[in-house]
C-alpha cells in the first residue's frame, strides 16, 4: 500500500512540473491545459493520496514531502492569477488612458468551482460566401450592438467555428454579437484565401445587419493560434470600416521569424504546418511569409490591439506576442499585453480557468472600451 501510495505521488508530482515548466511533447502539452486550467482536480486528488492509508508508516514522510510539493505546484496557477488580477484593472485602464468603472473582479476562487458552460447561449448557421458558414451567437440586449468576429485555430489546416464556444456565449450575453466564422483551410486552399473569406465575413455582416441587429460601426476582430494571424492581418492590412480593435489569443505575428524558430518536433512540425498553408519553404516563397506577418503592417494606424499570451507555450511560441508588443509601442498603437507565465497554448478551454477568468475579464473590458 504505502509503495502504490508513494509511486502514485510521485507521478502527481511530475505532472505538476508542467505547471511550472514547458511540455515536452504533444501529450503532455495537451496535459499541461488541464493541469493549469483545471487545477483543483489534482489538488484534491493529490488530498485525498495524502490522507489516505496516513496509519502506514512505510514511505510515510517520502509521501507527505512529495504530496505536498505536488500540492503547492498544483496551487501556483492559482496564486499566480490572483497576484496578477490585483494589478490587472490598473495596468489595463493606464495603457488605454480609460476609466474602469465595472465592479466585477478580474479574478475569483470560487469561480473555479463552475463549470464553463454555464452561460449557453444559442446560435444560428448562415450561410456567408458560397458553401462557408458562420455561427451567430446573437446579443441579449436589444437595439442594434456591436459585432465580434471570431476565427477559429486549428493549424490554417482543421479545426471550425465549434471551437471553444463558451466565451462566445458569454459575449453574447453581456451584449454582443457573435460571428463565429468557418474559413478555407490548407492544404488545399492557401494563403491569402483565409484572409479574403475574412472580407467576404464583413461584407455579409454588412448586408444583413439590420436583421441580425448589428452595429455596423462597432466591429471587433478575435482569433487563437492561426486565426489569430488571420484576424491580425486582416485588422492590420483591410481597413475594414467600423472595425474598432484586435484580440489576438497566442497567435503567430511573425511568420519569418517562426519559420526560423521552429516549435520541437516532438509537440509540432511547426514548420511543415507553415509550408502547407503558405504554399511552400521560406527560401521557396519569402514573399508569402513576410506578407503572411502582421508584425510587418503595424503602422500609426493600426487598430487597438489586445495581446495574450501563455510562456508556456510550445506550439507558438511568446516570442511573437513580445515582438508584437514591441512594435505596437514603437509605432504608439494603444495595445494591452495580458502575459500569463504558467499558462500553455489553449489555456483558455476552460474560461473559469486561472487563466481563462483573466484573458475573459480583458477581452469584455477590451470589447467594451472600443465599442463605445
Amino acid at each position: 500500500m504505502g509503495t502504490i501510495k508513494l509511486s502514485l505521488l510521485i507521478l502527481l508530482l511530475l505532472v505538476s512540473l508542467l505547471t511550472i515548466f514547458k511540455a515536452p511533447a504533444y501529450y503532455l502539452w495537451l496535459a499541461a491545459v488541464v493541469v493549469s486550467e483545471f487545477p483543483l482536480i489534482f489538488i484534491c486528488l493529490t488530498g485525498v493520496l495524502l490522507i489516505t492509508g496516513f496509519w502506514i508508516q512505510k514511505y510515510q514522510l517520502a509521501s507527505v514531502i512529495i504530496g505536498v510539493l505536488a500540492i503547492v505546484l498544483f496551487v501556483s496557477p492559482i496564486i499566480r492569477a490572483y497576484l496578477i488580477s490585483t494589478t490587472l484593472k490598473q495596468n489595463f485602464k493606464a495603457a488605454f488612458e480609460s476609466k474602469d468603472t465595472t465592479q466585477d473582479k478580474p479574478f475569483s476562487f470560487l469561480k473555479l468551482f463552475t463549470s464553463s458552460n454555464k452561460t449557453n447561449v444559442s446560435y444560428q448557421s448562415l450561410t456567408y460566401s458560397d458553401d462557408l458558414t458562420l455561427d451567430l451567437y446573437p446579443a441579449q440586449l436589444t437595439g442594434k450592438r456591436p459585432c465580434v468576429i471570431v476565427v477559429h485555430g486549428g493549424s490554417w489546416s482543421s479545426g471550425d467555428s465549434k471551437q471553444l464556444p463558451e466565451l462566445n456565449s458569454y459575449l453574447a450575453a453581456k451584449g454582443y454579437n457573435v460571428a463565429s466564422i468557418n474559413y478555407r483551410l490548407a492544404p488545399k486552399y492557401q494563403a491569402p484565401l483565409a484572409l479574403e473569406d475574412v472580407k467576404q465575413a464583413f461584407a455579409y455582416l454588412r448586408r444583413n445587419a439590420e436583421k441580425l441587429n448589428i452595429d455596423t460601426n462597432n466591429f471587433v476582430l478575435l482569433g487563437r493560434s492561426a486565426g489569430a494571424q488571420i484576424a491580425l492581418l486582416a485588422a492590420y492590412t483591410q481597413h475594414q470600416q467600423g472595425l474598432k480593435g484586435v484580440i489576438d489569443f497566442y497567435g503567430p505575428a511573425d511568420m519569418v521569424w517562426g519559420y526560423s524558430a521552429p516549435a520541437s518536433k516532438l509537440v509540432m512540425n511547426s514548420r511543415a504546418v507553415m509550408e502547407r498553408y503558405l504554399g511552400g519553404t521560406y527560401k521557396a516563397v519569402p514573399d508569402k511569409y513576410a506578407a503572411s506577418s502582421p508584425i510587418e503592417f503595424v503602422n500609426k494606424q493600426t487598430p487597438p490591439t489586445l495581446i495574450i499570451h501563455g510562456d508556456n507555450d510550445v506550439l507558438v511560441s511568446p516570442i511573437h506576442s513580445r515582438k508584437l508588443d514591441e512594435k505596437l509601442q514603437q509605432n504608439g498603437v494603444k495595445h494591452f499585453y495580458l502575459d500569463l507565465p504558467w499558462a500553455t497554448h489553449g489555456f483558455d478551454y476552460n474560461i473559469n480557468g486561472p487563466g481563462g477568468q483573466l484573458s475573459t475579464c480583458v477581452v469584455e473590458r477590451f470589447i467594451d472600451l472600443i465599442c463605445q
